[in-house]
């Protein structure tokens, strides 16, 4: 009987298997956020290591653990998955404004925006008029 060799990793079967024991650890925050932003992206940790120029295991170290990284490792890490470094470093939403409750007219419009689209521009219009005739100090 003849031996049939057969390469598994040319047939794509092993390579997009996962490698290694799941972690017991949850991510660090930081980790957290890369790990969304690089599947938004739509890559795998190897692909993006490859873009960074690093190896997958180092990158998976990053996802993992409690890094400090250099700006220029930020900023190439952002370029690569396509955001800002504050969006990287979740600063990106510290510019809302207070916690506290929203304003009336804030509520009012988030309602309207889930209305069907022709009944928002009614209020559009409506609202424009509005501000317009206000806007002219008629009272």
């Amino acid at each position: 009987m003849q031996a049939i060799s057969v390469n598994l990793f040319s047939a794509g079967y092993l390579t997009d298997m996962q490698r290694g024991r799941p972690s017991t650890r949850p991510r660090p925050a930081f980790g957290e956020r890369l790990r969304a932003l690089r599947e938004a992206a739509g890559l795998s940790q190897q692909q993006l290591a490859d873009k960074l120029g690093m190896t997958q295991t180092a990158y998976a170290w990053w996802e993992r653990n409690r890094v400090a990284l250099r700006p220029d490792q930020l900023q190439s890490l952002a370029a690569a998955v396509n955001v800002t470094v504050e969006e990287l470093m979740g600063m990106a939403q510290s510019k809302k404004r207070g916690s506290g409750p929203a304003g009336k007219l804030r509520q009012v419009f988030e309602k309207a925006s889930q209305l069907p689209r022709h009944q928002q521009n009614k209020v559009a219009e409506f609202v424009g008029a509005f501000v317009k005739q206000h806007a002219n100090g008629n009272s």
